[in-house]
This record gives structure tokens, sequence and C-alpha cells, in this order.
């Protein structure tokens, strides 16, 4: 063990008359643990809530979609899915959407209606593993009369959210009124429909399980009065690569088409966690700031108190950068044990916390139902190395200090 090191471990050890230094040196550790600790646990937390939204929302819809503003629109699907399945792209479905009343019983609510092709919709969203009651094969389009000519109503999937405010089950009927109406010689009257729900799914992302309810693409495209989809839900194999597959087919379509990606339908979303996340990092990073400003304390103190070992030291030919690098070297023990031990108790709280799902959220309101703690090797890398960084400048001053005592002044009454 060299020289510097042998004494900076012997002033951490060894007992001391004045037990006010080591309390001190305790605080800094305790400070700088609980900062990187809290670090750790805010950046998991932080991760985790983006990856889930990302996660929920890239599940319940496309990550491209592919407007057509020219005449016609998107009349023939397979045509129009054969131009869009270029290099990168693993699925193409068609969609339309619009708005109605759906009543059960004496409950109404809004509803966004989605007009979905089963067989294709399973290639670009997580549908086929969120039904949660009956089955996704059932959203077929019956005929419009039994055997003995009794009605046949139409299918229709029902978000669990929406399901649960109704009180409507698998194999109940439902009513729906749409926005667009019909005229007729009295006024324009509300078109009106009767679905069989077929199926309850739960997509995990309150916005859509909460309103959504889905009905083959056929019986949208009539039910609506539309000629053909709205739109064309593509995925991607790569997610990053999203916007750059929508620029490419941006160019190969033409100016007749318009695409957007998952990422600019949440830019905002996004550009407000991210701006959370470095809020909430700067803001819990004053907690090792302040555990800087102890082990400037703390060094002082002990410069004070060792000034007559400094100066033995001296006269017994230890240079100036030795005893600096005693100091430096008592500094960055003290904010290597907090560091270590704040970033090892805050990896344990996030697998805890993630293990045993212990907080969840109200849907309505945060839009996923718990959170998430998700540690990024980087974030954890880029708190410990900044820790200590902090830590190796709060002993810089206490340091050139303790090099700075004259061997004379301090042994003069001595």
């Amino acid at each position: 063990m060299s020289f510097p090191w042998f004494i900076a471990l012997r002033y951490l050890t060894a007992r001391r008359k004045q037990a006010f230094i080591s309390l001190i040196s305790f605080v800094s550790i305790l400070g700088v643990g609980m900062g990187v600790m809290a670090l750790v646990v805010a950046t998991a937390l932080m991760t985790g809530v983006q990856g889930e939204l990302r996660d929920r929302i890239v599940g319940a819809t496309a990550h491209i979609t592919v407007y057509k503003t020219g005449a016609g629109g998107l009349l023939n699907i397979d045509a129009e899915a054969r131009k869009m399945q270029v290099d990168g792209v693993v699925g193409v479905a068609p969609v339309v959407v619009g708005q109605g009343l759906i009543v059960h019983e004496s409950r109404s609510e809004p509803l966004q209606l989605k007009g979905i092709d089963p067989v294709r919709e399973v290639q670009v969203t997580d549908l086929g593993t969120s039904i949660v009651a009956g089955t996704l094969a059932d959203l077929v389009a019956p005929p419009e009369t039994g055997p003995d000519e009794d009605p046949i109503f139409d299918p229709i999937l029902l978000g669990d959210g929406l399901a649960e405010r109704l009180g409507a089950r698998v194999g109940m009927t439902v009513q729906i009124m749409t926005l667009e109406g019909v005229l007729t010689p009295v006024s324009v009257m509300p078109r009106v429909r009767r679905f069989r729900v077929v199926g309850i799914f739960k997509l995990g992302f309150y916005e859509f399980d909460a309103n959504y309810g889905l009905i083959p693409l056929s019986v949208a495209l009539d039910f609506l009065s539309v000629p053909g989809p709205d739109a064309m839900q593509l995925k991607v194999e790569n997610l990053d690569a999203a916007p750059a597959i929508g620029e490419r087919l941006q160019q190969s379509l033409g100016g007749s088409y318009v695409t957007e990606d998952w990422t600019q339908l949440n830019a905002s979303l996004y550009s407000a966690l991210r701006l959370e996340k470095f809020a909430i990092a700067l803001t819990i990073g004053l907690i090792v700031l302040v555990a800087a400003l102890n082990i400037v304390a703390s060094l002082v103190l002990l410069v004070m108190e060792k000034s007559r070992d400094i100066g033995i030291l001296r006269t017994m030919g230890a240079p100036a950068s030795a005893i600096r690098r005693i100091f430096l070297l008592q500094g960055l023990t003290i904010g290597a044990i907090g560091t270590s031990a704040g970033a090892l108790l805050g990896l344990v709280v996030c697998w805890v916390s993630e293990h045993y799902q212990l907080f969840e959220l109200p849907g309505d309101v945060y839009q996923i139902t718990r959170l998430r703690f998700q540690v990024d090797p980087i974030d954890v890398l880029t708190i410990v190395v900044s820790a200590m960084a902090v830590c190796l400048v709060a002993t810089i001053y206490p340091s050139r200090r303790a090099a700075a005592v004259d061997p004379a002044e301090a042994l003069r009454y001595q």
C-alpha cells in the first residue's frame, strides 16, 4: 500500500477525539448515497414510464399511417397495400374511423368507432393478444338474417373500460348512433344500428380501452356511408426506423399521399417526458451537491485537526504532493463508498418495485395503469461517474489547503 493510501485509510478508520468530524464524514457518505439512490430510482422511473407509454401507444396504433388525398381515395385495398409493402414494413391494414354514441339498457357513452380487417389488423397492432373475453374470430360480418328470418346483429369488440361503464358483456346487444344523419321527409335522423358484443379487448392504453369499439371494415363502410378506408396502417420491423421509412414512402408514393409516423403523432408527449426527466435529474442532483459540500466541510475540519500531523510529515520529508493526495484519496473514498452504496440500493429499489408492481395508477388520469422501473445501464453509469466527479471537485480545495500548511507554523507551539 502506498504511503498516501495508508495515511488516508488510517484517518478514515482511526478513532478520533473530535467525533464531530467523524459524524460529518458519515453524513457526507449518507448524503452522496441517498442522492445517487434517488437519481437511479428517478431516472429508472422516467425511462420506464416513457417505455410503457411508447409500448402501449404503438401496440394500440400503427407505427406509420398513410392517408390518400387524391381522387378516389383508398378504394383498392390490395393494390394500395402492395405499394406500401416496402423494405422494413411487416404489416399493412386498412382502417376507417367514425364517432358515435353507444347505448346499452339505460346507459350511454360516446364512442370512437373503428372499422378493421381482423386478419390484417393483428399484423399491425397488439389486438390479437389483447382479447380478454370472446374471440377475435367472431368479428366477421354475418348475414342480415338467420335461417328462420330472425335478425342477426353485426359483431362488435368493445374496450374493457367502455364495456365496464356500459355494463355490457359478451353476447349482449348494444345500439350505436352515428353523428352522420339520414335525410328523411321530417328531418335529419341519426343512423342507428344494433350490434352484438362478441369480444372485449384490453390494450393497456386507457384512451383506447375506454373509448373504442371495433367492427368489421365492410360494416363500418356501410354504416358510416364512406366509399373506402380513411387510411392504411403500417407496422415496421424496427420501431426507431419508422420516421425514415415514412419519408421514403412519402417520396415513392407521390404528393397525393400523406404519411405520419408515431413520433410525429406523439411528439409533444415525448418532448414533455424528456424535459420532465431532465428536470427531475437536475433537482435531485442538488442532493449530491449538498453532500459534496459536507465533504468539503469534513476535510477542511480534518486539515485543521491534523495540522500537527501534517507538519510532522512534512519535516520527515513528505512532499506537498503526497499530502495533497492523502486528502484527495480520503474524499474520493467517501464519495466511492456513498456512490456504490447508493447505486446498489437504488437498483434494489427498482427491482423490487418492478418485480412486485408496487405502484398502480388510475388509467383515466395517466393513460397507463402502473409505474414501471426500467434501469438503463447508460443512465446508471452517467450518475455514478457524475457523482464521483462532484466528489473529486469537492476535495480539491481541502487538499490544496493541506498541502499549503507550513511545517514551522504547525509545530511552533507543540
